[in-house]
C-alpha cells in the first residue's frame, strides 16, 4: 500500500500552487520571457553556484564524508513549491519563481546525476552505480503539480468573476503556507521513512547548513542586483537559492542512496529553511533596497 503521504503531498502542492496562480495574470509570465535576464541568472545561480558553494563547503569542513554528499545532494535539487509560496507572501515576483522552479525541476536529469557522481567519487572514493532520475516521473510531477494547477489558478484570475477573487487574496496568504505546514509537519515527524532529529545531538550540522543557506541567498541577491536585476527580482532569486527541494532530497538519499546518513542533511536543512528564508528575504526586501535602473 502506498504511503498515504505520497498522495497527500501532490495533492497539497497542487492546492498551494493554484491559490498562487489565482495572484498571477498571463502577462507576468510573458514578462519573464520576453526579458529573459533574470531567469537566467536564477539559473545559472541555481545549477552552478549552488553546487560549487556545496563543493567548496564539503572540501573544507571536518565533515563525515556522508554527510559531505547530503550537502551536495542538497545544493543539487531544485527550488520547491515552498520558494514559490514565500515570494508570493512577499509579493516578489512569483511568475519568476514558478518558472525558475519548473525549469529547475528538469534540470536536474543532467545536474543532480553528474553533481551527486562526483561527490561519491571525491568524498567517499567509490565509483557509483548508474545515478538516475526518471524524466518520465519527473515532468508528469511538474505537470500536475506545478504548471497545471497555476495555469488553472490564472485562468480563474483572468475570467473569473473578480470581486470573489479579491475576496479570496487575503484569507489565501494564510491558507496556503497553513496546508504547507500541515502537510510538511505529517511528512516528517508522522509517516516515517525519515530519521529523527535532535538540535542538540546535530548542532554540528546546523551550523554549517544555516551558513549555507544564509550565504548562498545573499550571494544570489547581489549577483542579481550585480547584473541589473530589479530588487524585487534580485530577492526572488535569493528565496530560489535558499529554499530547495527537501522532500525530493530525501527521496534520493533513502531510495536510490540507501543512507540515512545522507538523508538527515536534508531532514535538518527542511527543519528551519521555510523561516530562515522568509526572514532574510523579508529583511533583503525591506533593508537593502536602493535606487536601480529599470531593468530586468
Amino acid at each position: 500500500m502506498n504511503n498515504p503521504t505520497q498522495v497527500i503531498m501532490p495533492i497539497a502542492i497542487a492546492i498551494i500552487m493554484f491559490g498562487i496562480g489565482i495572484n498571477l495574470k498571463f502577462k507576468d509570465f510573458s514578462r519573464v520571457f520576453l526579458h529573459p535576464k533574470a531567469i537566467l541568472v536564477g539559473l545559472g545561480a541555481q545549477f552552478l553556484l549552488l553546487p560549487l558553494i556545496a563543493f567548496l563547503m564539503a572540501w573544507l569542513l571536518p565533515l563525515a564524508p556522508l554527510y559531505k554528499v547530503g550537502l551536495i545532494l542538497i545544493a543539487s535539487v531544485p527550488g520547491g513549491t515552498a520558494s514559490n509560496l514565500v515570494t508570493h507572501m512577499l509579493k516578489g515576483r512569483v511568475a519568476l519563481s514558478v518558472s525558475l522552479t519548473s525549469f529547475n525541476s528538469f534540470g536536474i536529469l543532467l545536474s543532480i546525476p553528474l553533481y551527486l557522481s562526483l561527490a561519491i567519487e571525491l568524498f567517499l572514493h567509490e565509483h557509483p552505480s548508474e545515478i538516475s532520475i526518471g524524466i518520465l516521473d519527473t515532468f508528469k510531477e511538474i505537470l500536475f503539480t506545478v504548471v497545471i494547477p497555476v495555469v488553472a489558478g490564472v485562468l480563474v484570475n483572468e475570467y473569473g468573476p473578480q470581486r470573489w477573487i479579491d475576496k479570496s487574496r487575503k484569507p489565501l496568504r494564510w491558507i496556503l503556507p497553513a496546508i504547507l505546514f500541515a502537510v510538511f509537519s505529517y511528512a516528517l515527524f508522522f509517516a516515517g521513512g525519515s530519521p529523527k532529529v535532535s538540535f542538540f545531538e546535530n548542532v554540528n550540522l546546523y551550523i554549517p547548513l544555516l551558513f549555507f543557506n544564509v550565504f548562498t541567498m545573499f550571494l544570489g541577491f547581489y549577483l542579481a542586483r550585480f547584473t541589473g536585476i530589479r530588487h524585487d527580482g534580485a530577492f526572488t532569486i535569493a528565496v530560489e537559492m535558499g529554499l530547495q527541494n527537501s522532500a525530493l532530497a530525501i527521496l534520493i538519499a533513502t531510495n536510490i542512496l540507501n543512507s540515512p546518513e545522507i538523508s538527515l542533511i536534508a531532514v535538518i536543512y527542511s527543519s528551519f529553511t521555510f523561516f530562515s528564508t522568509w526572514l532574510i528575504a523579508w529583511f533583503m526586501k525591506h533593508h537593502l533596497k536602493h535606487d536601480v535602473p529599470n531593468m530586468l
